[in-house]
């Protein structure tokens, strides 16, 4: 199973969008996708339609319990999409890992044992703490969704030293997949020059596909539904579709699905 991490820890970058969309995509297009909320505000899971009162066993289960992957996914209204939920249980989390043994390794462990699907993908808190470095320490790459604005330049900085740390400590093969630019707004002439700025200094691990500032994007998820499936032909929808095309291609092909 190839395992993505979505990571950023700055809030409000749009990771659980990309998330939740890249899952669709990537199930539309023939994946058994797994989709790992791992953000104790559990937005991941209300995006895909999940309500707080269905969720029995969570992704806190696994942290803390040792759960296994098929007694926590549940399946989504999205064919192709399984789902392991958060609940607010997750949010003290990280101060009970503090104690348990192998306390990154948590997740890794978890999705070992898993054999239904072919692709994961990770939506991680805003934060770098042992939610995130447990996910990064399971993932192959990371997926770092990039707002176009100033302070983010500074906090990617902060999460590539991350990624060094856990290269170091805990993940030796953890790869950055790639860059997309979010909440892109052409009217902005910041936009661009963060954009242009970012480019030149990541050149090829920036993404194409670049996501605009889109209002159908925004209300998808109060309606439970990925923007994919909510407005199809929105340019949020259409920007999502090429990211995910890009995301494929960048993939192993021995690992690709048939």
């Amino acid at each position: 199973m190839i395992t993505i991490a979505i990571a950023n820890q700055k809030g409000g970058v749009g990771k659980t969008t990309t998330a939740i969309n890249i899952a669709t995509a990537l199930a539309a297009t023939g994946w058994k996708v797994l989709l790992v909320d791992l953000d104790p505000q559990g937005n991941a899971s209300t995006g895909v339609g999940l309500n707080a009162a269905d969720r029995d066993r969570s992704s806190y289960d696994i942290l803390i319990d040792g759960a296994g992957v098929a007694e926590c996914a549940v399946p989504t209204r999205i064919p192709g999409l399984d789902l392991i939920p958060a609940t607010v249980d997750l949010s003290g989390a990280e101060v009970e890992l503090v104690s348990v043994e192998d306390r990154t390794g948590r997740l890794r462990a978890a999705l070992a044992g898993d054999t239904t699907h072919e692709i994961c993908l990770i939506d991680c808190p805003p934060s770098l703490g042992l939610l995130t470095l447990n996910a990064m320490a399971a993932a192959d790459s990371l997926l770092v969704p990039l707002q176009c604005e100033f302070f983010a330049l500074e906090g990617l900085s902060q999460l590539l030293q991350t990624v060094e740390r856990v290269q170091e400590r805990f993940n030796p093969d953890l790869g950055i997949l790639g860059i997309v630019l979010t909440m892109f707004d052409r009217r902005n002439r910041l936009t661009d020059q963060v954009a242009d700025d970012v480019r030149s200094c990541l050149r090829d691990l920036v993404f194409e596909a670049v996501i605009p500032r889109n209002v159908r994007l925004s209300e998808a998820p109060s309606h439970g539904l990925p923007a994919l499936i909510y407005d199809h032909a929105c340019t949020g929808s259409q920007a999502y579709m090429k990211l995910a095309r890009e995301l494929i291609a960048r993939l192993p092909e021995q690992r690709k699905a048939a």
